[in-house]
């Protein structure tokens, strides 16, 4: 399994700078990807797909799939997992980022901040990618992208809270499903006030969207798990 790292001292062997060698998928990462993808006569996505995997690394038949770079938005998901709401008066620089990166008309991080993690994720490593109208209400994600019927890894997943029909909701970004399909392993912020993993009931999933501008994931690689503990319920 390639990692960041790798592709990164790949494409830094070949001239195409990413930044510092941190093993962190960002902007610097993802346009040197651009740049190298452009001089190969390669379609520019700054994703790692098998075409462009085969050119970075020659010396492999069938190169490995790249860790975290086929899906950027969802490896700096993983990064951020920890990130944590503050009690009180203060509040946390990290998401206080956030919300200044997407233009929130405030700034606490005691105002549900799920929709602001997913827009975050997106918008710093696909900044060309459209995000929905008002980012920050998680039912608003029924309208990005396009839709995906079974779930992927990194795909959007968006869930109803309070009433079906009513308008609270929650989203985050698939992680695993439950053998028996009744679930879903969300990583998503607001869990526990932190971005961290839950299992979500598939009564309450409003849909799955993918992005725009990436491929169509392969579904079939997603990974299958026993749920582990409690069904989350209510994630405000």
């Amino acid at each position: 399994m390639r990692s960041v790292l790798d592709v990164q001292r790949a494409l830094f062997a070949r001239g195409f700078s990413p930044g510092p060698l941190d093993g962190i998928m960002g902007r610097l990462t993802r346009g040197a990807i651009e740049r190298f993808q452009r001089g190969h006569d390669l379609k520019v996505t700054g994703l790692m797909d098998d075409a462009t995997l085969k050119l970075l690394f020659p010396g492999e038949a069938k190169p490995a799939p790249a860790k975290g770079l086929a899906a950027p938005w969802y490896h700096e998901a993983i990064r951020l997992t920890g990130v944590r709401e503050i009690a009180g008066k203060q509040h946390s620089p990290t998401i206080l980022k956030w919300l200044e990166r997407l233009k929130a008309p405030w700034r606490d991080d005691e105002t549900a901040w799920c929709g602001t993690f997913v827009g975050w994720c997106i918008a710093t490593t696909l900044p060309n990618e459209p995000l929905p109208d008002n980012p920050f209400g998680a039912r608003n994600w029924m309208k990005f992208g396009k839709p995906i019927k079974e779930p992927a890894r990194g795909a959007v997943a968006v869930f109803w809270r309070g009433k079906r029909n009513g308008w609270q909701g929650h989203v985050g970004f698939v992680e695993a499903v439950a053998t028996d399909g009744a679930a879903v392993l969300v990583r998503g912020g607001n869990q526990g006030n932190a971005v961290s993993l839950s299992w979500l009931s598939t009564d309450r999933l409003l849909g799955y969207r993918w992005l725009a501008t990436a491929p169509l994931p392969d579904a079939s690689r997603i990974p299958v798990s026993a749920v582990g503990g409690r069904l989350s319920t209510n994630e405000a």
